[in-house]
């Protein structure tokens, strides 16, 4: 692939992800009734600003920003991309000032961050989690949600950007920073296959539907190799995703009533297969996809920014419509940073 056509892929998967999010956010903690009731039949397709300048990505997006940001620190002062990610991630707290000292004065690219996004309501999950990771205490063991997976993109992205052939390393790192809040093999299972499926999207360079289910199970046996002793848990994936799969392919279900067949994406493992329903049955629109997986009961936000990475790094930036990205906060951020991974 051109470099010109890398760097579209990575601005439309973080780009991607970040207008899954915002539009979701729109109708979260909304019932598909209550949506439909508000937006009409067809629920939310398009930002609803108001009095807003402009619309707000969530904490989830910006924590996203933040795995970027590690990765790009760890790059230019030596430290252990882990180790960055970690200390990006307790930085996003005093940018937000959840924290009234600044932990590590090296993280200067996290510092032009600071002021670039409006101060975000840290979900109670992520700001109890992270509170212990700032404070040196230990994650709780077996914590599930669905946070972990909506961080991950960027790693799969910077390996993309750079060339990088060790797919399996990109794996492994995206476990370590799926851990770092969520010690859990329901959340790292998913951000390894996520990590791993937008690695092999973003750098093929006309991916097709095919291709996309022929990635899925490429994802799922990259899992099942890095994670033997885990088979169980990988199997209950691997059953839900092929799930989405089928009902994907399938003409018996609408999108609300598929959806909710796959559950509500409060957990990692379903927003993962909800997205992957999305992705393929409206593989040839972005906007189509991204809207599906915000119009029902569940998390609008996980299902639609994991959506919004995968579209993103199939189809690139190219394949955003305007509309999602001109009212898009900090969207010229957004680019730069996915230009300096």
């Amino acid at each position: 692939m051109e470099q010109h056509e890398i760097r579209d892929r990575v601005r439309g998967s973080l780009v991607g992800g970040a207008v899954g999010d915002a539009l979701g956010s729109e109708v979260e903690r909304m019932n598909y009734e209550q949506i439909v009731a508000k937006y009409g039949e067809q629920g939310i397709v398009r930002y609803k600003l108001g009095d807003m300048v402009m619309l707000s990505i969530s904490d989830d997006t910006l924590l996203a920003l933040y795995t970027a940001c590690g990765l790009l620190t760890a790059q230019s002062e030596g430290l252990p991309v882990a180790e960055a990610i970690r200390r990006a991630y307790i930085e996003s707290l005093y940018a937000n000032c959840i924290l009234d000292s600044r932990p590590y004065n090296d993280c200067r690219i996290t510092e032009r961050m600071r002021y670039c996004f409006v101060r975000k309501h840290y979900r109670s999950t992520s700001y109890s989690v992270l509170k212990r990771v700032a404070n040196g205490e230990e994650v709780i063991k077996k914590r599930i949600g669905n946070g972990a997976v909506m961080r991950v993109a960027p790693i799969a992205l910077n390996g993309v950007q750079h060339g990088d052939k060790d797919i399996a390393s990109l794996d492994l790192l995206a476990a370590q920073v799926a851990k770092i809040t969520h010690d859990s093999p329901k959340d790292y299972i998913p951000s390894v296959f996520l990590c791993h499926l937008i690695y092999l999207l973003a750098g093929d360079s006309e991916p097709t539907v095919d291709d996309l289910r022929g990635y899925i199970g490429q994802s799922l046996r990259a899992v099942s190799e890095l994670y033997p002793e885990q088979w169980h848990e990988v199997e209950m994936f691997a059953s839900s995703v092929m799930s989405a799969v089928i009902l994907a392919d399938s003409d018996d279900l609408t999108d609300v009533e598929a959806i909710a067949e796959l559950g509500m994406g409060v957990r990692s493992v379903g927003a993962v297969a909800i997205a992957l329903y999305c992705s393929i049955r409206h593989y040839d629109s972005f906007e189509q996809a991204v809207v599906a997986a915000v119009n029902h009961s569940g998390d609008s936000v996980a299902t639609g920014a994991i959506t919004g990475y995968i579209m993103g790094a199939a189809l690139g930036y190219s394949a955003i419509p305007k509309h999602f990205t001109q009212d898009l906060e900090s969207h010229e951020i957004i680019i730069e940073i996915a230009d300096r991974l």
